[in-house]
């Protein structure tokens, strides 16, 4: 976003789509220090697109973005300095970004794409960080997937979260439905979203709004429909007695002011975990971006 805000006037008269120049430095900026862009075929037909940097002599670290744009999106101010100290590896999950998949829409089919990547890549461990939507799907490669080691869980409540409380939340953003929220259909609704989810997000004109939208939401809308409305489903499925007491060891970390998934989520997820919970003063959802390095201490202190 401050790249755009530092762009805008030299773009202005050009024609050119600020968000996609600011894509496409990220990006640029990522393969010049050594990352990779991969394409790895589903089993069920599809591709899953990641990054990959660091050494891979040394601990892996798989990030799984939230909802809107895709794994570079939500952690490129983490990426660069994470890779110093850990193999890191951060995908498009299905649906965002350029990675897709014949299989249904659900959390289910997230996490098995996943465990495809844990796969080809031969991990004999892994640790996970997980955001908002990619907590739930960390949440439940935590259960199913037997190589992970530990976890850093960002303003994402597992399955610790009611029909209540996303009607709720869905009446805190002025929608309908949850999906509404997540899955917006025009410039207005991305703002909306991304107001309520970054801290001192930033006034831009209309149109760059509206690109936002066409570059990082437009595609795969009912994909990404369905991932919202199965979710209560996945959740009323899951029987804690089955893998309360072999879950990894994790910490949450969460923004005080958080709209999404208020505090009070944050505290009862962590006594489910028994886990530790970071509370941010003034943070809100979307952590990752506001403070990257804050972040990347506690996820160094918690996974040497």
């Amino acid at each position: 976003m401050r790249l755009i805000i530092l762009s805008f006037f030299a773009l202005l008269l050009s024609g050119c789509s600020i968000v996609a120049m600011v894509d496409d430095h990220q990006q640029n900026n990522l393969l010049k220090n050594g990352f990779e862009r991969h394409q790895m075929s589903l089993t069920e037909g599809g591709e899953l697109h990641y990054w990959q940097g660091g050494d891979s002599a040394k601990p892996t670290l798989l990030l799984l973005h939230g909802f809107g744009g895709n794994g570079m999106t939500s952690w490129y101010e983490m990426m660069l300095d994470l890779s110093e100290d850990y193999q890191v590896i951060v995908p498009d999950l299905l649906w965002f970004g350029e990675s897709y998949s014949a299989a249904p829409a659900t959390i289910s089919s997230e996490t098995q794409a996943m465990q495809q990547l844990i796969s080809q890549l031969a991990l004999s461990s892994v640790n996970l960080v997980g955001i908002s939507f990619g907590g739930f799907v960390t949440f439940d490669l935590m259960i199913h997937e037997p190589k992970v080691d530990k976890v850093v869980m960002l303003a994402s409540p597992g399955l610790i979260f009611s029909d209540e409380d996303m009607l709720a939340m869905t009446k805190r953003f002025g929608a309908d439905v949850p999906e509404a929220v997540f899955v917006p259909k025009n410039g207005p609704e991305v703002r909306r979203l991304l107001e309520k989810t970054f801290v001192d997000y930033p006034w831009m004109p209309a149109f760059i709004d509206q690109q936002v939208y066409e570059y990082y939401f437009a595609d795969s809308l009912p994909q990404k429909e369905s991932l919202i409305t199965t979710l209560p489903a996945y959740r009323d499925q899951l029987n804690p007695d089955e893998f309360a007491d072999s879950l990894p060891s994790t910490i949450l970390i969460w923004g005080e002011k958080d709209v999404v998934f208020p505090l009070d989520n944050g505290h009862r997820f962590a006594e489910f975990l028994n886990a530790p919970i970071i509370v941010i003063p003034d943070g809100v959802h979307g952590l990752s971006n506001d403070f990257p390095k804050q972040i990347n201490k506690e996820i160094r202190a918690f996974i040497q």
